[in-house]
C-alpha cells in the first residue's frame, strides 16, 4: 500500500508517557490487593511489562501479577482477519481472577471490538474492578467503551493508521502515522 509515513513520537517522547500511565494506574488501584496487569498480545504485553516496571518503582511492595491474552480481529495492517474477535486465554483455575483488580493494557484503542471481547472474558471470570489502559486512544470506538487510562489521544482521519512499534517486536519504541494514498 502506497502512502506517507510520519513519525509522531520517538522513544524519548514515549518514556514520560509510560511513566504517566503507570502513575495513573497507581492512583486508581488498591495498594493492599494484588494487581493483575493483563497485556493484550502482541504489543499490549510488552507495554504491560513497561508499566509493571514503573509500578514497582512507585510501590515496591505492590503485588503485581502478569497475564497475557491473545486477541485477534485485525492483522497489523488492520485487514479484517476474523468476523468476530478471537480470544485465546491461557489455562488457569476458573476462579483465578475472581474478585481480583485488573488493568488491561493494549497499544491502540481503535474500534473497540478486541477490548470488548477481553472485557467480556474478564467479567465472566468475575474480575473486579476492571480498568483499561491504552498507549493510544483514537476516540473512534464503535462500541460504547473507553479507556480508563490513555497515554495519548490522537484524533485522526478515519483512513489513517497508527503504527505502534514496541520492543521486542520492533527494535525501537516509537509511534508512526501512516496515511495511505487516496485510491
Amino acid at each position: 500500500m502506497e502512502g506517507q509515513k510520519y513519525r509522531l513520537y520517538g522513544s524519548a517522547d514515549l518514556a514520560p508517557v509510560i511513566e504517566s500511565m503507570a502513575r495513573s494506574v497507581y492512583s486508581q488501584i488498591d495498594h493492599q490487593r494484588p494487581l493483575w496487569l493483563i497485556g493484550v498480545v502482541r504489543r499490549g504485553a510488552p507495554l504491560a511489562d513497561m508499566i509493571a516496571a514503573k509500578l514497582r518503582e512507585l510501590g515496591p511492595t505492590l503485588q503485581i501479577e502478569r497475564l497475557d491474552l491473545k486477541v485477534k480481529r485485525y492483522s497489523d495492517d488492520l485487514q479484517l482477519l476474523h468476523a468476530d474477535t478471537d480470544l485465546q486465554a491461557p489455562q488457569m483455575a476458573d476462579d483465578a481472577l475472581k474478585d481480583q483488580q485488573v488493568v488491561v493494557v493494549d497499544d491502540v484503542l481503535y474500534q473497540g471490538h478486541s477490548l470488548a471481547r477481553v472485557l467480556d472474558f474478564l467479567r465472566a471470570a468475575h474480575a473486579d474492578p476492571i480498568r483499561t489502559a491504552v498507549l493510544v486512544d483514537r476516540r473512534v470506538a464503535r462500541l460504547p467503551l473507553k479507556a480508563d487510562i490513555a497515554g495519548l489521544v490522537l484524533q485522526l482521519a478515519p483512513g489513517d493508521v497508527v503504527e505502534c512499534r514496541v520492543p521486542p517486536y520492533e527494535p525501537i519504541f516509537e509511534i508512526d502515522l501512516f496515511r495511505p494514498d487516496p485510491a
